[in-house]
């Protein structure tokens, strides 16, 4: 089993790195193209290579001259099995962290829960390949207080690694009537200001979270991005009078995410490559933002 592991981490190395190849040739081509529409001449750097790339030009039709990531996308496969989830903790959990992981169980269908013990990150990411999990989910705390979560997709990667804030679970909600049961059902899910690369990056890794859901469900789990600051709300909806009278009901728990670094790993392999990380000096633009605008 490890021997299949690492060959297969390999070959996927190996794809990762032809594809940022064909990445640089297809900018080699677009500069090309781009010279002839607009009249102007080739540019220096590839004065040598324009023979070679103007023919690859004239063999491409719609279907390849953008190239193509299925084959090296983490995701190719969700479509075709909902996902299965390990949520686990750090080592000797308080109660208020022991209490949101139980809560997070139900938000993610088809996820299990496991008492860390004294088990290491590797064991369980092998124990989690083995057993066809598609993605562990890591919380953490400081001093009682849910403070960090990381998602990491299996087998592969990538891993993303979420600061958690302003955690309110359903225990702390006084108004237990108003709250109500937890549904198991598949959620429908609502992603607002996902715009940027890195964006559109952070929901695909969230939203692979989840299964597809039947359309006549009224569970909805919301991901709203504003600064940069990931708000999560979990509701249910019911039509008491029709359909332009609907009553929208928070079931909890409640909490923000601030992304702070995303790794083409699992979260066990610390020589994994960094595709995003938050640096101090990004935080001195005040109009720059990261996920959305």
């Amino acid at each position: 089993m490890f021997r299949r592991n690492q060959r297969l981490r390999r070959e996927y190395l190996y794809r990762k790195s032809l594809e940022g190849k064909e990445r640089l040739l297809y900018e080699k081509k677009r500069k090309i193209r781009e010279a002839f529409q607009e009249g102007k001449p080739i540019p220096t750097e590839l004065r040598n290579e324009e023979a070679a790339l103007r023919r690859e030009i004239d063999l491409e039709d719609e279907h390849t001259a953008v190239p193509r990531t299925t084959i090296d996308d983490e995701y190719a496969t969700a479509s075709e099995k909902d996902p299965k989830i390990l949520i686990t903790t750090s080592r000797n959990p308080s109660a208020p962290l022991t209490q949101f992981v139980k809560e997070l169980k139900f938000v993610f269908p088809n996820a299990q829960r496991m008492n860390r013990g004294g088990q290491v990150i590797s064991e369980i990411i092998e124990t989690c390949r083995a057993h066809d999990f598609t993605d562990v989910v890591l919380v953490h705390e400081h001093r009682g207080v849910p403070d960090g979560l990381v998602i990491s997709h299996l087998p592969f990667g990538p891993t993303a690694y979420f600061s958690l804030l302003n955690v309110v679970t359903r225990h702390d909600i006084k108004d237990k009537k108003t709250v109500g049961t937890m549904p198991e059902a598949y959620p429908h899910l609502i992603f607002e200001n996902f715009s940027t690369k890195i964006g559109e990056r952070t929901s695909t890794i969230l939203k692979h979270l989840f299964p597809v859901p039947k359309p006549d469900t009224r569970r909805i789990v919301t991901f709203a991005n504003q600064s940069d600051y990931i708000s999560f709300r979990h509701h249910i909806y019911e039509k008491h009078g029709g359909p332009k009278s609907i009553e929208l009901k928070e079931i909890g728990p409640r909490f923000e995410l601030y992304l702070f670094k995303v790794k083409l790993g699992t979260v066990d392999q610390n020589e994994a490559q960094i595709e995003w990380v938050s640096r101090p000096y990004m935080n001195t633009s005040k109009k720059r933002k990261v996920l959305g605008d």
